[in-house]
């Protein structure tokens, strides 16, 4: 009788793998510390974290960055904190699966990058074109993409969830306290 996988919990480390639409492996991200694992998202913080692209080239990120994932939003959120304040890297893809191997989800290309004064910019719309002409999207997924898209905007403007202040300053105290501990 297979053995029942245990749910990480605050302070395991997992890996995060992103997928394309067709399946294909996408990014890797090797350790991700687990803040919160809660009954519909997951909170974890990446520093100085190995990364692994499709092509097998490897990359280190540069700086602190706590991750949002949610299991009914079809986005997800990086912080990365900076010296001159939090930058937003928003990710328009599937929910989360979290399985024994890996936090899993499929990227749909499209991007909203937030800068430090606030300034947003919608990236990578021709990847999404392209991409969904080539795997057919099809207009169910894409609907759903917009409508998170407008979801994603009202966080922003409104400084909901991880867009709040309070968030980041508490998700972030929590990953210095449990790195003290390691």
């Amino acid at each position: 009788m297979p053995r029942e996988q245990k749910s990480p919990k605050e302070g395991d480390f997992i890996a995060i793998q992103s997928y394309k639409h067709d399946g294909s492996l996408h990014r890797v991200w090797r350790d991700t510390m687990v803040l919160k694992n809660g009954e519909n998202s997951l909170i974890g913080c990446n520093n100085h974290t190995l990364v692994t692209e499709d092509d097998g080239r490897h990359w280190v990120t540069r700086e602190p960055a706590l991750v949002y994932f949610h299991k009914h939003y079809w986005f997800n959120v990086v912080a990365m904190i900076r010296e001159d304040g939090i930058a937003y890297y928003c990710n328009l893809a599937s929910p989360y699966v979290l399985d024994k191997e890996a936090l899993k989800y499929i990227d749909y290309d499209l991007d909203v990058k937030v800068f430090p004064d606030g300034r947003r910019k919608l990236l990578d719309a021709d990847e999404y074109l392209a991409f969904s002409k080539r795997w057919n999207y099809g207009p169910e997924i894409d609907r759903i993409l917009k409508r998170n898209v407008r979801i994603l905007v009202d966080w922003i403007d409104n400084e909901k969830g991880p867009f709040s202040k309070a968030f980041i300053a508490i998700w972030y105290e929590r990953y210095l306290a449990l790195s003290r501990q390691q």
